[in-house]
């Protein structure tokens, strides 16, 4: 956190502290204001360090500390914000200094209150007037929860991102993630509320726009940190104006809250989010775009992200699209293809993929294609290591990307070499659609023996089914793979049939119920199906273009024939049965113990002579991605585990959390 132990355990027994939280009324114009909000301290960035601090200041938070008059305190140091935020706009160091402090105070306030109260109650305590000590009666007065709201927008989208800004812009995106933060204390979905009121209909929506494109741009632009020795402020001589509000607080310490600066660990908070306003602005924007919609509204922040457009895009548009801007796409995609390690990151590209058409059409129309699929490719090399979220929300991306032929097409040109990544065999070279295919077999093959998730398997073969048609030039490992993956299912259904049938054979007298082998009888046989129409599509569509899927089918022929006579597959084994018999009996024709080259030979003039008419024609193989109905009850509990397990320098206690279960989140 910057200072050690001690000075943080000293944090229960601070003068200042004790009189915010007191009984007693404070005047919005005594110096206590000053005083309390000009201290220097390093604003935690970890989570851990964020606990430590929440530990060290519960004494002061207790329900019997919590009155009317605390709140009364939280008001007037929101006023300031407001005050201050044209200062803001003219960099003034010392407004940007005390407003930021000002700020992460209400931050950790918030943070407290809606864990320990009502929205409701929360909302009684905006209700700025005078007052006698210890009146919480409802009142008719100014609500301060939406002006507050709103300056954090403002500020949000007014004040530029410089090195001297970067603090408070992060704090700001902070408390307006905390504000949502009633969502993690409640198992259903939050679908209305006061928060959600004012930031969907009140004052905020008039800027709906600007604040998608600058947390937008807080993820473009990826600004580290800066370091330590970018302080606000310097010390100063005793006359000077920041020595005389800070002296009584500082204890001569001169570094501002600058996030990871002097007094942390060197490395240890940049090594572990380089990045805190990039990615503190991806979640907050993710938790924007995923509210509800209202009864009668649309989300607006969902709209944003849904129309906006590239800055090179000159034409008009027909119809006037509500909350549209334009942005720099190829930007966005750059940022996008270099933090896909993140879930965030994947749950934007999958969002903006699935959401926004003209940013889908930019990134097909990419010849460097190869920059984004292969990091989404690694996360489901790398099955083990995610978690399941992460893991579908990669496979999706490849299935609305097979959805378009010219994707298919143009991942077969792309040439790759050396992929590290890639351990199971050397890959000197392989195309982009070759190890696309390999990848995504890897995943079934994995899903088969450990997760067995039908979900799982019905996206990957779609993926595969869509992209069958165009196969080209597959490498050779790719199509063993194809036919391997075959025969383990062959193996499976074999296992299964057997089992079923001892079962039955045993069971003489039996009357417990049976093991369902019936149901995994179905499934299994739905996926060789769904493989055999995978390999049919291929030799219909792209024979001449595949010899070595044609080399791989005729190495494991035998692998089909208990298939040809299954009601299941008649239809479907026609191709192959006429694929295999032709090139078998122009190897035939060869002689015998022909070496692998020769073999290769045949199968390369044969691809040109069978003619294409032999091969009975099937619908074409075409799946599109369609999310489920409520698709919040899915993304909502992701989004706010993924706020929890990697929002810069906050912490929440497992107790308490309600939305997803801890080991899901």
């Amino acid at each position: 956190m910057g200072a050690n132990t001690s000075q943080v355990r000293d944090l229960a027994e601070n003068p200042n502290l004790k009189t915010l939280v007191g009984t007693k009324s404070v005047s919005e114009n005594d110096p206590f204001w000053n005083q309390l909000i000009s201290f220097t301290f390093i604003s935690p960035t970890r989570s851990g360090d964020s606990k430590l601090l929440e530990e060290a200041v519960a004494p002061l938070m207790l329900p019997s500390s919590c009155t009317c008059d605390f709140f009364l305190s939280l008001s007037n140091s929101s006023e300031f914000l407001k005050c201050h935020l044209s200062c803001l706009l003219f960099h003034s160091q010392l407004f940007i200094w005390q407003a930021h402090n000002a700020l992460f105070m209400i931050r950790c306030l918030l943070k407290v209150f809606i864990r320990e109260m009502s929205e409701q109650e929360l909302h009684l305590q905006f209700s700025y007037q005078e007052r006698a000590p210890g009146f919480c009666g409802e009142t008719g007065s100014e609500d301060l929860l939406e002006e507050l709201l709103s300056n954090l927008v403002h500020l949000i989208v007014e004040v530029p991102l410089l090195d001297i800004t970067y603090s408070i812009l992060f704090e700001a995106v902070t408390t307006l993630l905390v504000f949502f933060s009633y969502q993690l204390f409640h198992k259903d979905i939050l679908r209305d509320g006061l928060i959600y009121q004012h930031i969907m209909k009140g004052r905020c929506s008039c800027l709906t726009s600007r604040l998608v494109k600058t947390l937008l741009y807080n993820f473009i632009r990826q600004e580290k940190c800066p370091p330590p020795a970018t302080h606000i402020f310097e010390p100063k001589a005793e006359g000077s104006l920041l020595y005389g509000l800070a002296s009584g607080v500082a204890s001569g310490l001169w570094s501002v809250f600058t996030l990871g600066g002097a007094g942390s660990k060197a490395g240890v908070d940049e090594e572990h989010n380089p990045l805190p306003l990039s990615n503190q602005s991806l979640l907050l924007l993710l938790v924007l775009a995923n509210l509800t919609d209202g009864p009668d509204w649309a989300n607006p922040y969902r709209q944003a992200i849904s129309c906006f457009r590239n800055t090179q895009d000159t034409s008009s548009l027909p119809v006037e699209q509500l909350h549209t801007f334009q942005i720099n796409f190829n930007s966005l995609y750059t940022a996008l293809c270099e933090q896909q390690r993140s879930d965030q990151a994947t749950l934007l590209l999958y969002t903006l993929l699935h959401q926004n058409a003209n940013m889908r059409t930019y990134m097909l129309s990419r010849t460097d294609m190869d920059n984004l699929v292969l990091p989404i490719l690694e996360i489901l090399y790398n099955v083990e290591e995610r978690n399941s979220h992460h893991v579908y929300m990669a496979l999706i991306i490849l299935l609305i990307l097979t959805e378009d032929d010219a994707f298919n097409r143009s991942i077969h040109e792309v040439v790759l070499k050396n992929i590290s990544w890639y351990t199971e065999r050397s890959l000197t070279e392989i195309s982009l659609g070759s190890l696309l295919i390999l990848v995504v077999i890897r995943t079934i093959q994995f899903n088969m023996t450990r997760t067995r998730d039908k979900y799982l398997h019905t996206n990957c073969l779609a993926a595969l089914a869509n992209m069958s048609a165009q196969f080209r030039c597959l490498h050779q490992y790719a199509a063993q793979r194809i036919i391997s993956l075959f025969a383990l299912l062959s193996k499976k259904h074999n296992k299964v049939l057997e089992q079923a049938t001892q079962s039955l054979r045993g069971r003489q007298g039996d009357n417990t119920a049976l093991p369902d082998y019936a149901q995994d009888l179905n499934v299994i046989e739905e996926v060789i199906r769904m493989m055999l129409e995978i390999i049919n599509s291929c030799l219909c569509n792209s024979l001449h273009h595949n010899p070595n899927l044609v080399y791989a089918l005729l190495y494991k022929r035998e692998l089909f024939e208990q298939f040809r006579a299954h009601p299941s597959f008649q239809d479907i084994m026609q191709n192959l049965d006429t694929v295999i018999g032709f090139f078998s009996q122009r190897l035939e024709q060869a002689g015998t113990d022909l070496s692998v080259e020769r073999v290769q030979e045949v199968i390369m003039k044969g691809v040109q002579a069978l003619p294409i008419d032999r091969l009975k024609k099937f619908p074409e193989l075409k799946f599109k991605y369609v999310e489920e109905d409520q698709p919040e009850d899915f993304f909502i509990p992701y989004v706010w585990s993924l706020v929890y397990n990697s929002g810069v320098g906050l912490h929440w206690s497992p107790q308490g959390i309600e939305l997803f279960s801890m080991d899901s989140g």
